[in-house]
């Protein structure tokens, strides 16, 4: 327990470093803007609507749960619990968040997808995971890794990126995120899944494929 714990620190620490080079997010004016949705009681500070700091309380920096493993009963096998902006309000305008991802033994699999305002950095803390990104054009060069416990890869901010239990138990991994809110555009569910649906003739042409089987993959159930 106390291993994984010092994996976690660390993690963080890399993250929080990354965040305070180069944050997508704008650097925030004041020590904190505690994000509140009450605009009656709120103080407008870089374009947020922020509790008075006067106000601030330690659970406005606190998010519990972490330890706890995810469902991974779904098609993916996979759950990505998420700690941001909407989690720990006091995130808001720091430019970091977090993330802890289970893998089902056998496959279980974060899939392609991307975050369009933060660069990830991950930490495998069990398990043993298959992991890349894809560099943009005109190159659309695959690049990857086998990873185990203890090693760390790096996503950078807008790039498709994967991760795959390629063991026979279950995996772990926490990322921190250069973001406040990193958002995520998962790629089968948005090109396929889209609502409304996106017209069958752009996707036959766009992935050279037959139109019955664009019309399939529409009809499928697409998992976040």
């Amino acid at each position: 327990m106390k291993g994984i714990r010092s994996i976690l620190v660390v993690s963080a620490l890399l993250a929080f470093a990354c965040s305070l080079a180069s944050a997508f997010d704008p650097s925030p004016l004041q020590d904190f803007c505690v994000a509140i949705n009450d605009t009656k009681h709120g103080v407008f500070v870089n374009g947020k609507f922020c509790k008075d700091p006067k106000l601030a309380v330690a659970d406005d920096f606190f998010y519990s749960g972490l330890n706890k493993p995810g469902n991974t009963s779904n098609p993916d096998g996979s759950k990505v619990t998420t700690v941001n902006v909407d989690q720990i309000p006091g995130l808001n305008t720091l430019g970091i968040s977090l993330v802890r991802i289970d893998y089902a033994p056998y496959g279980g699999l974060n899939p392609p997808h991307t975050h369009p305002r933060g660069t990830e950095i991950l930490v495998v803390v069990e398990g043993t995971l298959y992991v890349g990104f894809v560099t943009s054009n005109p190159d659309n060069r695959l690049i990857t890794k086998v990873l185990y416990s203890g090693d760390v890869f790096v996503f950078p901010i807008g790039l498709i990126h994967f991760q795959f239990n390629i063991g026979t138990t279950k995996a772990v991994a926490f990322a921190g995120l250069g973001s406040q809110n990193a958002g995520v555009i998962p790629i089968a569910k948005s090109v396929f899944g889209s609502t409304p649906p996106i017209n069958p003739d752009v996707l036959t042409k766009a992935f050279q494929l037959d139109k019955n089987v664009v019309t399939y993959l529409q009809s499928r159930f697409w998992s976040d």
